[in-house]
């Protein structure tokens, strides 16, 4: 008895090990033959139940894929002779329904084995459609394409299972609605929903190397989610610059997160960490896929830039080797590019480190006084890094406490409150 359930389960195991790397060329193939992803993702989930109802007792197929393409296809025909879709397509192509149901088996069979790549690119297109909300967009991504389900989604992002379901369903229901086409647009409609697409792609990312809230300092989840579709995306839209530049980016900085934490999961800070724990292959493939932006040229788009500064830190063996006014010149760039409030305080951390603290105090304590990063707890944590160099003990410990009461991550909490309380050390010190 035991056997058999130990068997059931590594069955379930690989059950949901082929969903995670099938499904989105399973859904994508669907989509462009229904022109709907709704139903696409119903057929593929269709798939999965039979999956998960025939292969305890029968065991994994050799090539698992195929087998859900088979069932998948075999509904989806189902499904194309019963209901109005096929009679639609029969109107719009003004062909005979019975010539046309003669046809439809192979013309489908062949149609869906045909042109994965190209499905796929179609799919995240349209999962990232301008149509859609940036929530809608990164929950139905992460959906289709990360074949993560609402749960998972729901507690990588803290946000109730419910909220997630509904906005997939409603993103779902947007899409067709609007009647978006399942195509790859071109020209500046293309660049449009490229942008999108790397939007996206760059918040999951962020979202796993810098939890926004809850008990850890990283999701590695999403972090690989992230790379998995970036490397996707890379591989479909080779010629685009941006893409290869969004990629270093994520390549480069995922390549820290061993070293990011410690055995407990608390923060360590990049000058403080363990170089050697830095993964040289993601190094290499960072700085690689920076080459191919660059020969593309792409090198000042905001991702390249980005990949640029993040290789900076990449190169230098030790923190006190990192090449920072390089890094300001970038910031300045990105800042011209792409001006922001958060870009103009990763400047003045970068200048400080140049030219010193008394510089980058300046630029921060002017956004300060601009009140654009008014309850964005990085801005009094730089600034307090800054007093503690300069010696300024009391007004950085106030500095610190108030970035630690506006953060939503626990860990990043604990950290900012450490660093607190080492600046009463001094203040006690030189009182006595």
């Amino acid at each position: 008895m035991l056997i058999g359930r130990v068997m059931h389960t590594d069955t379930h195991r690989a059950i949901d090990a082929v969903w995670r790397i099938e499904s989105a060329r399973l859904i994508a193939g669907l989509a462009r033959m229904t022109r709907d992803v709704g139903l696409a993702e119903d057929l593929a989930q269709d798939a999965l139940v039979a999956a998960l109802e025939q292969w305890p007792a029968s065991g994994v197929p050799d090539n698992p894929g195929a087998w859900l393409m088979s069932v998948a296809k075999r509904r989806a025909i189902d499904v194309m002779r019963r209901g109005p879709m096929l009679e639609r397509k029969h109107a719009e192509l003004g062909v005979e329904l019975e010539a046309r149901q003669e046809q439809a088996v192979p013309d489908l069979d062949a149609a869906l084995d045909d042109h994965v790549g190209d499905d796929l690119l179609r799919l995240v297109l349209t999962a990232c459609h301008p149509v859609l909300s940036t929530e809608a967009r990164v929950a139905l991504t992460l959906r289709l394409l990360g074949g993560l389900t609402t749960g998972e989604i729901a507690r990588a992002f803290l946000v109730p299972e419910p909220t997630i379901a509904q906005r997939i369903v409603r993103a779902k229901r947007t899409l067709a609605d609007a009647k978006v086409p399942f195509e790859v647009p071109r020209g500046a409609e293309f660049e449009a929903r490229l942008s999108s697409v790397l939007q996206v792609i760059y918040l999951i990312f962020n979202e796993g190397y810098s939890a926004t809230a809850g008990d850890d300092w990283m999701r590695p989840a999403l972090i690989e989610d992230a790379l998995r579709l970036g490397r996707i995306l890379a591989g479909l839209a080779p010629r685009e610059p941006e893409v290869h530049g969004l990629v270093a980016l994520m390549e480069i900085q995922a390549s820290r997160a061993h070293a990011r934490v410690d055995a407990t999961g608390a923060p360590i800070l990049l000058l403080d960490q363990n170089r050697a724990r830095w993964d040289r292959v993601l190094i290499g493939r960072g700085l690689a896929a920076l080459a191919r932006a660059e020969a593309l040229g792409g090198a000042g788009g905001p991702y390249a830039l980005q990949a640029a500064i993040a290789a900076c830190h990449a190169r230098a063996r030790r923190a006190e080797e990192t090449d920072w006014p390089r890094i300001a010149a970038l910031y300045a760039a990105l800042a011209q590019l792409a001006p922001s409030p958060v870009v103009e305080l990763n400047r003045a951390v970068a200048i400080a480190m140049a030219f010193g603290p008394a510089q980058g105090l300046v630029l921060v304590d002017a956004l300060r006084d601009a009140g654009t990063l008014d309850g964005y707890h990085l801005l009094p944590s730089v600034r307090g890094d800054f007093l503690v160099k300069l010696g300024r003990y009391e007004e950085a410990r106030a500095e610190l406490e108030r970035a630690a009461a506006l953060t939503r991550n626990a860990r990043e909490r604990e950290l900012l409150l450490e660093r607190a309380a080492a600046c009463a050390r001094p203040v006690a010190a030189e009182a006595t």
